[in-house]
């Protein structure tokens, strides 16, 4: 590995929101990194290091609302038109004018929806844990209201400003690593357990995280870099994300049922909710990602995919970028 690649330089860029905190290693084809909730550039730490080794410009942002990067004070300043646009001002900030995206969770649906609405700018889109599922259907409060019976789901229980920030920001450090853990292969309830996707009336969604042990991913250093973000930033820039899904439905009318044509790979965890609840998204790839190069689930693994499991993660990624073409 050159002494070039293993040096890593943060930076902010300006963009259409205000600012986004970057952090890029590397040199080589631009390979932009997008992170899901509640995480930060952190979440590509060991992907960075092995894409600059691979010969690539890797570049993890925070996403808008996160880490160093800007926080509009608006709810509606999070809609997913917005995301994608600070990836392009990214891509552009940075001198270059097409990038491939990969991102993870909520980093997924913003980078296949940067991938549809500017393929002139992303020429290529991996999908982390959650899959991709055009638009269309109901009005997605609608959807998730009707989930769970007498339960609410996280989602509909983040969506009222503040309800699940005073439930997070007592104890940021000890929420987080519960929510890690609830989601993570090794850590995550039994079966039968109550299921941590949801709320039941009167209680907090913390009342089913695990207790007293960390994911294996997980070192208590590592917690303490995502502590220390959210300790000094607050939650509500990262869950406006999820207070913006209607808006999004309504924003991307125009690309019902589109699909995206560019190469892409996904990578999902065998035990991860997102690829059992959305199956029926993966079978419909042939359709909806007509440019798929491969699609894998992982064995024994869950949500954090990217930290669960590196190696593998790393290995089909690099593996994808050398067959894109130039």
């Amino acid at each position: 590995m050159s002494q070039h690649a293993t040096e890593i330089t943060h930076r902010l860029v300006s963009t259409p929101g205000g600012r986004i905190h970057l952090v890029e290693q590397g040199s080589g084809p631009l390979v932009l990194l997008v992170h899901g909730f509640p995480e930060s550039w952190y979440s590509w730490r060991h992907q960075l290091p092995v894409l600059a080794a691979a010969g690539y410009r890797a570049v993890a942002i925070d996403v808008r609302g996160y880490g160093r990067s800007s926080k509009p004070d608006a709810t509606d300043a999070y809609r997913m038109p917005a995301l994608v646009e600070d990836n392009v001002a990214v891509v552009h900030a940075l001198g270059e004018e097409s990038a491939v995206i990969v991102g993870h969770d909520w980093g997924a649906t913003i980078a296949a929806n940067s991938a549809l609405l500017r393929p002139e700018v992303f020429r290529a889109v991996a999908l982390l844990s959650v899959p991709y599922a055009p638009r269309g259907g109901p009005r997605p409060s609608d959807i998730f209201a009707g989930m769970g019976g007498d339960e609410e789901i996280y989602i509909s229980y983040f969506q009222e400003p503040g309800r699940a920030e005073a439930e997070i920001e007592p104890d940021v450090r000890g929420w987080l690593s519960g929510f890690y853990a609830a989601f993570s292969a090794d850590t995550m309830p039994a079966p039968e357990a109550p299921d941590p996707h949801f709320v039941s009336k009167g209680g907090r969604l913390r009342d089913r995280f695990p207790a007293g042990r960390l994911p294996a991913w997980l070192s208590e250093g590592d917690l303490d870099v995502y502590a220390g973000e959210f300790e000094r930033t607050g939650m509500t820039g990262a869950l406006n994300r999820y207070r913006n899904m209607d808006h999004d439905w309504e924003d991307l009318v125009a690309f019902d049922n589109a699909p995206i044509t560019q190469p892409s790979l996904f990578i999902g965890g065998g035990q991860d909710a997102s690829t059992t609840w959305l199956a029926a998204a993966i079978e419909a790839y042939p359709v909806t990602l007509p440019g798929l190069v491969s699609s894998h689930l992982l064995d024994g693994c869950g949500h954090w995919i990217q930290q669960e499991r590196p190696a593998e993660v790393n290995r089909l990624l690099t593996d994808w970028l050398a067959a894109l073409p130039n």
